[in-house]
């Protein structure tokens, strides 16, 4: 790219992840290090996705940020570790004598507009998404290649695991610097495309207590958590790795309940204790176990992240099923043709015989809508100029 141009713009999309072993607790607040190593599963970006445009032009004055169509304060904290860590990769790459770098670029401020095709804040891991996205993006727009593992991770510990499709591993890593907690690939998105993912929304208000306050009393109150980091979590790390490997299912799917479970254990550990789960969501474990029990082995997984939303794991065969199980149990109120979005599930009846085994009463309106996706592939470029969410200004466009 020739270094009298005045505007460099790039907008990249990066997808959601949910952990299946969990990330709570950091050993150190300002490097976003964790107390244990974690395992994600990445989404498909089909359907849950955040889009970053970011512009460096000689003309701004100043850095600006804006999150689904609203500026926000580009002073966050987290906002600005991610933008120094950016600028610093930048020096570094060009004091080692890369003459195709832009020679002018570090000094130019940058506009940055993000946009969510999902409930920010609600327990849907937008928060990986959103900071992944904009470390890619930025890296993309300074010319920084090589692992973004500390950029993302500055900006929320687990969006180190949305700069990777398929199945992800953050390892918690030993360095006081944090160099070695870095994310790594498992297995590619290709490795096992039976696996389904159904989000159910329970509720998509923003959560009481958010994920930074919340791991940060858990690590100075539960003993519970201690416990689980040091002498849990590395064993099933190498178990969930394996039973990945060999797309066990069964195995995949109660390590993945019983590591949400714990975690959950170790909020209500926590002094005051948190509780991220509703009656909605205590019913779905309910409806899961009963399912499972009926069929005589296990086709469905929960597990549940800093909010009453559930994501259930189950195989392509199963999803057509449990979806009209879930519509039975919880029957939408108004929005019936809109209840399912995303990869389509041919409906199928429910049985008596599952309706008698499953004895549970309906709740309306307890889940307000079901996604359907799959596992899905890292970050993406888009080179349509179209995309943009800034225009050549840097200011927002304007919504058709």
């Amino acid at each position: 790219m020739p270094s009298d141009k005045p505007v460099v713009a790039v907008t990249c999309t990066a997808p959601v992840n949910i952990a299946v072993i969990k990330y709570w607790g950091k050993r150190d607040e300002e490097l976003i290090l964790p107390i244990n190593s974690s395992l994600s599963v990445t989404l498909h970006q089909d359907q849950l996705k955040t889009t970053t445009t970011a512009i460096i032009s000689k003309d701004f004055t100043e850095d600006r940020i804006w999150l689904n169509g609203r500026e926000e304060d580009v002073g966050q904290p987290r906002i600005q570790a991610c933008l120094r860590e950016i600028r610093r990769l930048a020096r570094k790459r060009r004091n080692v004598g890369d003459q195709d770098s832009l020679p002018l670029t570090l000094s130019y401020k940058v506009h940055v507009a993000s946009e969510n095709n999902f409930p920010t804040a609600a327990g849907l891991a937008s928060s990986a998404a959103g900071y992944a996205c904009l470390a890619y993006t930025l890296a993309r727009v300074y010319g920084v290649e090589g692992d973004l593992s500390e950029v993302a991770r500055r900006g929320s510990g687990s969006a180190c695991r949305s700069l990777y499709g398929g199945f992800v591993e953050w390892k918690m890593g030993e360095q006081a610097d944090g160099k070695d907690s870095v994310a790594q690939q498992v297995a590619p998105e290709s490795h096992w495309p039976e696996l389904r993912v159904l989000i159910l929304v329970v509720s998509a208000e923003k959560k009481p207590l958010g994920s930074t306050a919340g791991m940060q009393t858990s690590v100075e109150t539960s003993t519970l958590l201690k416990f689980r980091a040091e002498t849990v979590v590395p064993a099933r790390m190498k178990e969930m790795a394996c039973c990945v490997q060999e797309r066990d299912f069964p195995g995949f799917a109660q390590l993945t309940m019983k590591d949400s479970n714990q975690f959950h254990a170790t909020c209500l550990d926590t002094f005051p204790p948190i509780s991220y789960l509703n009656d909605t969501s205590r019913r779905i474990i309910q409806l899961v176990h009963r399912f499972n029990a009926h069929h005589r082995q296990t086709k469905v997984a929960y597990t549940f992240d800093a909010g009453p939303n559930a994501v259930i794991f189950t195989l392509e065969e199963v999803a057509a099923e449990f979806v009209a199980v879930v519509k039975h149990i919880f029957p939408p109120e108004a929005n019936g043709d809109k209840f399912l979005k995303g990869l389509q599930v041919t409906p199928v009846p429910v049985s008596d015989e599952l309706k008698a085994a499953l004895a549970m009463e309906p709740s309306p309106g307890g889940v307000q809508y079901i996604i359907a996706t799959q596992v899905g592939p890292g970050p993406q470029v888009l080179d349509d100029p179209d995309a943009h969410l800034l225009g050549p200004d840097g200011l927002p466009k304007l919504a058709a």
